[in-house]
């Protein structure tokens, strides 16, 4: 990824900075006392449905918007440098009520800098349990300054009857609204020193992997773009139809980019762990903001 550079306004006077953040979208730019605020979309979204929160959220706070993809393991993530006038988004899945480990790795390697950071968790409709004040714990650690946090509901990434289509018109009216509500306090001046109260507990819950892992059925063509794309690069680059069931992480990255749906789950397996989870999952969970 190329580095980009923009104006930083102080006090009328234009001073030249570099972000090696990667690929740039201009979203908006807005003066906030003074400053030109640039927003950090930090993401971790094997399958989009993270990703699509992020957007959500970070289109409705004023500045221009440069994303940083976890899942890509050719980036050089301690180089990424923010600054303290700057916002950042960390929006990560809940994996079995965590952190991503790969996720965990990846921005502890980040220089936070005191940027103010809201946080993001997003879960398939059945709990995120610990993620929060696990991320809160590891984007402190960093170097962020956490102002706020959001936990949302995307369509689940394994059983898609769940949260389907989710997030939907009612889930970004809402989350537009949250956006607005920290763009407010960072106006107000008011995202000095609070302590959020998140829940969650210390210690976290127990982490453990859904044992989950793709298999490949006879119609790969061994394109490679699932070992390319693998964010644990648990998938042969020779041969696309193993995948090292130790690296992998059950992120579904490989089934639903695969262009001849050449990567499956045991049906059996799945519907089990479907109809195991169905009383927790099949009502609709709202989305939450802590400020």
């Amino acid at each position: 990824s190329l580095p980009f550079i923009f104006f930083f306004f102080a006090n009328d006077n234009y001073t030249l900075r570099q972000y090696p953040l990667g690929d740039t979208i201009g979203v908006k730019l807005k003066i906030t006392g003074g400053i030109a605020v640039k927003i950090a979309e930090i993401t971790f979204s094997p399958t989009g449905g993270t990703q699509k929160v992020a957007n959500i959220i970070t289109s409705e706070l004023s500045g221009t918007v440069s994303k940083i993809d976890l899942t890509d393991w050719k980036t050089d993530f301690e180089n990424i440098i923010l600054e303290k006038e700057d916002v950042a988004v960390i929006a990560v899945p809940s994996y079995g009520g965590r952190v991503p480990a790969l996720a965990v790795e990846r921005i502890k390697r980040l220089h936070g800098n005191q940027t103010k950071c809201v946080l993001v968790c997003v879960y398939g409709n059945r709990a995120y349990e610990d993620t929060l004040v696990e991320l809160n714990d590891i984007a402190e650690d960093s170097g962020f300054r956490v102002i706020a946090a959001i936990s949302a509901i995307a369509e689940h990434s394994i059983m898609h009857q769940y949260a389907t289509g989710r997030p939907d018109g009612k889930d970004k009216a809402e989350l537009c609204g949250f956006a607005k509500q920290i763009m407010k306090k960072i106006d107000d001046g008011a995202a000095e020193n609070k302590i959020l109260d998140l829940p969650g507990n210390h210690p976290y819950k127990k982490s453990g992997g859904s044992g989950l892992v793709p298999k490949t059925k006879g119609n790969c063509i061994n394109c490679g773009l699932c070992a390319k794309k693998c964010p644990a690069q648990a998938i042969s680059y020779e041969n696309n139809q193993h995948t090292d069931g130790s690296k992998c992480i059950s992120c579904m990255r490989c089934v639903s980019i695969c262009p001849q749906s050449a990567r499956t789950l045991n049906k059996l397996m799945v519907s089990a762990v479907a109809l195991a989870m169905k009383k927790v999952c099949s009502k609709r969970k709202n989305n939450e903001l802590f400020l």
